[in-house]
């Protein structure tokens, strides 16, 4: 391993990263028999400014050309102030350039308003979802009384992921601040507010996209009105000169059902004709948001999850904006990430990774990240499973449908659709895993499929990230039809996201390449981009990168023009 470390660092401009206190950090521990200690992956990093070269163990697929783009916390302090949550972490954005069977390395921080007033202070002066910053020390008594009064200002620190409107790339986290960025060299340009052409006050890192263009996402706004879901459209610019998101409408707005306490979401379904809203029982008390500046509380602590509330489907029509009469409702569960959702017989068929707790969010506080051995196992126990789910809602409903049945038409699939008596419809899931192979991976998230010719589809695969910790453990390929699993694993390792890469002119929808950055907190093993051929799920080859990455969220690969 030293060798080759050595090998790079006499690389003209390159800096060896690893400092003798984190490569002391960075050691394998399984004390007092407990889970491997994790905290080096979640340690600031320095960046790589200039593409560096990877070694190459096996054979890169020649018709890969492209970068893999990834985003994810990197900074977790600045001066004497610390965050105190993974996801208050300034982003991180990583680069693997693929060509010509090689691959190459750099990574910036995303120069956010957060991060610059952060450095240029030096100390947290931007609060971030578990993170208060603190009144400025060189105000006087007055000036600080008065700022606690403030409204508090969203964070524009982008770590949850890479996403393309029209012809630019921004980076995003949960507010309505997104930051424009340089695929090229990962520099970033300006950041643009979605106030400036919607009235929204957040919206999603994950959007979804039609084949000619047209981008959907979902944001909240809040007024005296009380709280909307809203449904945004970012049509295909007819000209080059306007804006990215010039001509973005909203298409429905939902009423939340506690408008003042309104649902949390992380992503949506879409179909080909429909968006797929889940309210789900994990709330948002507005009031705490708004005075957090007075009570000195994270906007963390505003979260709660209350399942005595059923979880609700909304679905409205893309085209027109219309939202259907009837509402579906299942049990109180929690998702993250949809998978797929298509259109049969006249049904909606909506894939997620479900919860059915949803505390995890406040599990993922640094300082539980950073625990040992049976601390840690500990903390891992309290962490909700994730279950891929399928559900299932029949959208041709009249007075004339019987209640009391399953009137789900379907036969490949065991989820049903029952109306009740007050005109909703209940639904209960169908797993998509068999449960005994299941148990081997632990629970199972970030899911990806083949997107650019099966998103809105029917489908029969999809990928994901095995858990048997607090991050992932394997990666993992999923049959929905025979609910056959494959697995790749090495232990000391933990793979992020996986992200499907067609074969060109393929004609399967398996035909193509997994990749996936793991990284290890083990000085031993070494951070690498893994090829995985996507159909029988065996490495195709590894790029060995020669600094330490941390654990990230999300990306997206950008094909080579």
């Amino acid at each position: 391993m030293d060798y080759i470390l050595s090998a790079f660092y006499n690389i003209p401009g390159l800096k060896y990263f690893f400092s003798q206190e984190k490569r002391q950090q960075s050691m394998s521990s399984t004390e007092e028999g407990g889970k491997e200690y994790i905290a080096p992956l979640f340690q600031t990093v320095e960046e790589v400014l200039q593409p560096i070269p990877t070694r190459i163990t096996g054979t890169v697929p020649e018709w890969i050309k492209g970068s893999l783009l990834r985003i994810g916390p990197g900074k977790f302090e600045f001066g004497n102030d610390k965050f105190n949550h993974w996801f208050d972490g300034m982003a991180l954005m990583h680069k693997f350039t693929i060509e010509n069977g090689t691959v190459m390395y750099m990574s910036r921080f995303l120069q956010s308003d957060a991060y610059r007033s952060n450095e240029s202070h030096n100390r947290i002066v931007v609060s971030e979802f578990g993170t208060v910053a603190l009144p400025d020390p060189c105000k006087s008594l007055f000036q600080r009384f008065v700022s606690t009064f403030e409204l508090p200002k969203p964070t524009d620190n982008g770590n949850i992921n890479f996403m393309k409107y029209e012809k630019d790339y921004y980076v995003s986290t949960e507010t309505n601040l997104m930051c424009k960025v340089d695929p090229v060299m990962l520099e970033t340009k300006e950041q643009v507010n979605w106030s400036d052409y919607i009235a929204v006050n957040a919206a999603t890192a994950h959007p979804h996209y039609d084949p000619n263009g047209t981008a959907y996402n979902m944001g909240n706004s809040f007024g005296k009105q009380g709280t909307f879901y809203n449904i945004i459209k970012v049509p295909v610019q007819e000209s080059e000169d306007e804006g990215t998101l010039h001509g973005a409408q909203v298409i429905c707005s939902i009423p939340a059902k506690d408008k003042w306490n309104p649902s949390y979401y992380h992503s949506f379904g879409m179909t080909e004709n429909f968006i797929v809203f889940m309210e789900q029982p994990i709330k948002l008390n507005v009031l705490k948001i708004i005075t957090s500046k007075i009570t000195g509380k994270p906007i963390l602590d505003s979260f709660r999850w209350d399942p005595i509330f059923d979880t609700v489907f909304h679905v409205a029509n893309k085209h027109t904006g219309e939202l259907h009469s009837v509402t579906f409702h299942t049990a109180a569960v929690m998702m993250y990430h949809q998978i797929n959702s298509y259109e049969d017989q006249g049904c909606i068929v909506i894939d997620i990774c479900c919860q059915d707790d949803g505390k995890g969010y406040g599990l993922y506080q640094l300082h539980n990240l950073r625990e040992s051995g049976k601390a840690l196992d500990e903390v891992y126990k309290l962490v909700p499973k994730s279950i891929p789910r399928r559900f299932v809602l029949p959208l041709d409903i009249t007075s004339e449908t019987p209640q009391g049945i399953n009137i789900n038409p379907l036969t490949y699939t065991s989820a049903t659709a029952v109306i009740r008596a007050d005109g909703t419809v209940w639904c209960t899931h169908e797993n998509l895993c068999d449960e005994e192979s299941f148990e081997e991976i632990g629970c199972l998230d970030f899911p990806a499929i083949n997107y650019s010719k099966y998103n809105t589809k029917k489908y029969r695969y999809f990928y994901g990230c095995g858990f048997q910790h607090l991050i992932g453990t394997c990666l993992v390929k999923v049959d929905v039809v025979t609910k056959g699993l494959k697995v790749w694993q090495e232990d000391g390792f933990y793979p992020s996201e996986p992200v499907f890469v067609p074969s060109p002119d393929s004609n399967e929808e398996d035909d193509g390449v997994i990749l996936s950055a793991v990284v290890s907190p083990n000085q031993d093993k070494t951070t690498f981009l893994l090829f995985l051929d996507a159909k029988n799920f065996t490495e195709l080859c590894r790029a060995e990168v020669p600094v330490l990455i941390p654990y990230g969220i999300h990306g997206i690969f950008l094909p080579q023009k």
